[in-house]
């Protein structure tokens, strides 16, 4: 087994817990022979003075004692040999055969005592239940005996005895046992589940660029190693993202510079073009013509919008938002667009009330920008229809501007369809100008709404 196992082993939490049962395991059967010794040990005052042969030796010593005392001490002292034993009885039967003390009282001998009387007695007690130790006061016959009893079930101290007495700790040492282990295991285990908490809400917490932060690894066990794993996760993904942004600088700026390189000869072709509308031509030659101006204006549009899309997803596009009157500035537009329409043949309908006034707070170039490319889109993609309606309309959620167009539809197949940046560029202003757009195409028409995404307009 290589060091690096036996580390691993050593923080493993299954070893750990593993070593929490074997203790449980193993503790009951190692502190109950323990309580056991104790208990001995407790008792083995008692156990030794409550022995037969040395119970008599020490009751004749205490009787040899108590000749220079008086009778009202040697009841007293009776009285204390009694108390230092609860279940024994002790009394006194002076040479008359009077008893004189007996305690505690009643005591079941006779008041008188004969010879017959002693002798009976003596043959009772020997060997029988309560054990009985008869000593002469004094070692002298005639100061009269002194006699000790007790109960041969208080001098069995065995381990059946033991247990016996004090079950109730045997049962409430297994309920304190079986707790401990209960509470050890919710210690284990809640101190798990915290870990595995702050995992989880580490993973939920987003950082920088949207990835998670670094956690700190406290531990080298089962977790720990699931911490660091995802430590590494999230360098990975700090790696892949920041090698992302630089990918999509250098599209950036690739698209950028590429938008800046194509106007050039776009420039001289259109000189060039200039140059042959003054030379005559053929009638075909005119239609070539035309179609290479349609087609270097459209290359235009294209580029100018993907230098605008670049701009505008890397934030570089300048945007200064004012109060502007929505209908006022739509109305102009329309009319600066008109003569367009008009010359392609376009039905025009404009519903823009001149007494009403609605004002939201954005850019006018940037209105003007996401009206001509709507506005391109329609001459391109709807020109069968030949119609185009720019109306206003209020309604509960506020000032809404329509645009509509009879067209075969946005997801029509379309000569002059492009990559639809025009249309990413148009969302992508509105949303920043806090603006939404809502498209609804059928092979009908196409109806679009913008509307406030807040409460921006009054």
């Amino acid at each position: 087994m290589t060091i690096k196992k036996v580390l691993t082993l050593r923080h493993s939490l299954l070893v750990r817990y593993l070593l929490i049962i074997l203790f449980a395991v193993l503790f009951i059967p190692i502190i109950f022979p323990l309580s056991i010794v104790v208990w001995y040990s407790f008792d083995e005052a008692d156990v030794n003075q409550l022995n037969g042969e040395d119970l008599e030796k020490w009751w004749h010593q205490e009787a040899g004692k108590l000749t220079s005392l008086d009778e009202e001490e040697v009841k007293k002292k009776l009285t204390e040999f009694q108390k230092k034993y609860h279940a024994s009885t002790v009394f006194w039967v002076d040479d008359n055969g009077t008893l004189l003390f007996a305690y505690p009282e009643p005591v079941a001998v006779p008041k008188r005592w004969t010879s017959s009387d002693i002798v009976e007695f003596m043959k009772k007690s020997y060997d029988s239940d309560p054990f009985t130790t008869v000593a002469f006061l004094g070692e002298k016959k005639e100061n009269g005996f002194i006699t000790f009893q007790i109960p041969r079930s208080e001098m069995d101290h065995t381990r059946e005895k033991l247990v016996d007495r004090y079950s109730y700790l045997f049962y409430g040492i297994n309920i304190g046992l079986f707790f401990i282990f209960v509470f050890i295991s919710w210690l284990f285990f809640s101190h798990i589940r915290k870990r595995l908490l702050r995992l989880g809400l580490a993973m939920e917490k987003e950082g920088i660029a949207g990835i998670p932060d670094k956690i700190m690894i406290k531990k080298q066990d089962e977790i720990g190693q699931l911490e660091q794993s995802f430590n590494g996760m999230v360098e990975r993904l700090g790696e892949s993202q920041k090698q992302k942004d630089e990918e999509e600088e250098l599209r950036k700026q690739l698209m950028a510079n590429l938008s800046h390189d194509l106007r050039t000869p776009l420039t001289t072709l259109r000189g060039h073009l200039y140059t042959l509308k003054k030379e005559k031509l053929t009638d075909k030659g005119e239609k070539s013509l035309q179609l290479m101006d349609y087609k270097i204006t459209f290359l235009s549009q294209l580029i100018d919008n993907l230098l605008s899309y670049t701009l505008l997803t890397a934030g570089k596009y300048p945007y200064h938002p004012q109060k502007v009157d929505i209908i006022r500035s739509v109305r102009v537009m329309a009319a600066s667009w008109y003569p367009t329409f008009e010359k392609k043949g376009f039905a025009i309908e404009i519903e823009l009330p001149e007494d009403q006034h609605f004002e939201w707070s954005l850019d006018p170039s940037w209105l003007e920008r996401v009206l001509d490319n709507l506005f391109q889109n329609i001459i391109r993609h709807a020109d069968s229809g030949k119609y185009i309606r720019i109306k206003s309309a209020t309604t509960e959620k506020g000032f809404q501007l329509i645009i509509e167009d009879r067209g075969p539809g946005i997801e029509t197949a379309s000569d002059s369809k492009g990559a639809g940046i025009g249309m990413a560029i148009v969302t992508l202003m509105l949303q920043e100008m806090n603006l939404k757009l809502n498209v609804q195409s059928t092979d009908r028409g196409t109806r679009m709404t913008i509307t406030a995404a807040g409460d921006m307009g009054k």
